[in-house]
């Protein structure tokens, strides 16, 4: 069984959390595993992208202490690079590294249960992603939840942009869907533009989102064939033969 799993549904890619007993944390594994499933739906013929967490009880609880992650990588615009649409789809809890994933996606879906919270004040710890929040819904909500660290409901998160539909637990993901189908019948280049305009021209993005950006950039770089070569080649006193790959 697989820790991320994907389901195609027409043009539609389903990936999904799929740690059920551990409420959908995100262990290092999981992070990779998403940046993955997203690296393959972005070169493949889909066109519009639902992410969600197995079952109704967890969207996700956040980073797996047990096991931590690189959370830049499973984090939409930072690890995950694609300029197609992506939806969330959240039910029951959504905490921490969760609440950044559904704050970066472009449209969110949350069934009634849901609770958004991000705990960083109350654990002593801070990654930093969640500033993306500040730029996304009013800035004293945003504070509010990262200062306070309590629970915002479904209801309440609509009210306030972070969603964009409320619907009875167990609907979420249908209405993903919903959504997505509708819009992959458009322009897939006019979707691409007006994401790649929003995300890299309208949205300021937080120190920890730059570092995020750079490990990516860097990370695709320092594991290159060149890379490799240039070693390879320094060990054997020879000249490397790059290949820009």
């Amino acid at each position: 069984m697989s820790i991320v799993e994907v389901e195609q549904r027409g043009k539609i890619t389903i990936i999904s959390i799929n740690r059920p007993e551990r409420k959908n944390a995100i262990c290092n594994e999981t992070a990779h595993k998403l940046q993955e499933a997203f690296a393959y739906f972005d070169v493949s013929e889909q066109r519009v992208a639902v992410i969600t967490g197995k079952g109704d009880e967890a969207f996700s609880s956040g980073a797996d202490v047990t096991n931590l992650p690189e959370l830049w990588r499973c984090t939409p615009n930072v690890g995950i690079t694609t300029e197609k649409p992506i939806i969330a789809a959240t039910a029951g809890w959504c905490v921490g590294a969760g609440l950044v994933i559904v704050t970066m996606c472009d449209m969110a879906v949350a069934a009634e249960n849901t609770k958004f919270m991000y705990p960083e004040a109350k654990v002593g710890i801070c990654g930093g992603l969640i500033l993306g929040l500040v730029v996304r819904i009013p800035h004293k909500i945003a504070m509010e939840m990262m200062l306070l660290a309590k629970p915002l409901d479904a209801h309440r998160a609509h009210e306030v942009g972070l969603v964009n539909r409320v619907v009875p637990k167990g609907r979420q993901v249908e209405e993903a869907v919903a959504i997505a189908e509708e819009m992959a019948g458009y322009a897939p280049l006019v979707l691409k533009t007006i994401k790649r305009f929003v995300t890299q021209n309208m949205l300021p993005k937080g120190p920890s989102e730059l570092m995020g950006i750079a490990a990516r950039d860097l990370g695709i770089v320092n594991n290159s064939q060149d890379a490799n070569e240039g070693v390879t080649a320094f060990k054997e006193k020879r000249t490397p033969v790059f290949v820009g790959r």
